[in-house]
């Protein structure tokens, strides 16, 4: 769906401005394990996508970790924090292509990451200023594919949904997006990659974040 106009844009983070899908993967099959659940490889398909709300009481319930969903969040998202203190693993292009927007559009960030993740990695990366307005999907009634995240982000920007190109990767991100009535650019994670119909609703595919310009993203509005 092309607006009118680009007004804002707005980025997932995990697979998009961070390589980061694997090691949440990681830490939650180690916290499975370790804490007396069972892993199932199911559940990392199953995952993507859901609030840090949702993920921890799929643990919790499918995965029969026993202990409360926030104390899962609360764990799982502390290792991966110090994972990202060690070494943040941001994507090729990542930090060039924040500013390159940054410097025609005002930003958002609309991810599935807990808040006190997503502050650390703009912390880390130099990004904060980047941003007008950061939401996580926990701070919403609905994780992705649900279009919450994306309405709020743009509610926070002051602009409508319509008028914002969203960058996603993932088949939940992308129809998360394409629900709030964004255009989408999907830069697929090759190794998670999206669903074909799901990277059908893409208005435009690109093969890493290094294609991304502003060039690009104005001509998905029509003339």
């Amino acid at each position: 769906m092309a607006p009118a106009r680009v007004a804002a844009v707005i980025f997932d983070l995990d697979g998009v401005l961070l390589d980061s899908e694997s090691a949440w993967v990681e830490v939650k099959k180690e916290f499975t394990e370790e804490s007396g659940g069972r892993w199932e490889d199911r559940a990392r398909v199953e995952m993507l996508g859901m609030s840090s709300t949702e993920w921890s009481r799929y643990m919790h319930d499918e995965l029969g970790v026993p202990v409360s969903p926030e104390e899962i969040s609360s764990e799982v998202a502390k290792r991966l924090m110090q994972r990202y203190r060690r070494r943040l693993p941001l994507l090729p292009g990542a930090v060039e292509a924040v500013r390159s927007m940054a410097s025609e559009w005002p930003l958002a960030l609309a991810t599935s990451s807990n808040r006190n993740v997503i502050d650390l990695v703009l912390s880390e990366s130099g990004l904060a200023d980047a941003f007008a307005a950061t939401v996580s999907s926990e701070e919403v009634d609905r994780g992705k594919p649900a279009p919450d995240v994306y309405l709020e982000a743009a509610k926070q920007l002051g602009v409508e949904p319509t008028a914002c190109v969203a960058i996603e990767d993932s088949t939940n991100g992308i129809r998360s997006a394409h629900a709030a009535g964004m255009a989408v650019v999907a830069v697929p994670n090759r190794d998670f990659p999206p669903e074909a119909d799901a990277l059908a609703l893409a208005d435009l595919e690109l093969d890493s974040l290094e294609q991304l310009s502003p060039q690009r993203v104005e001509r998905l509005a029509p003339a």
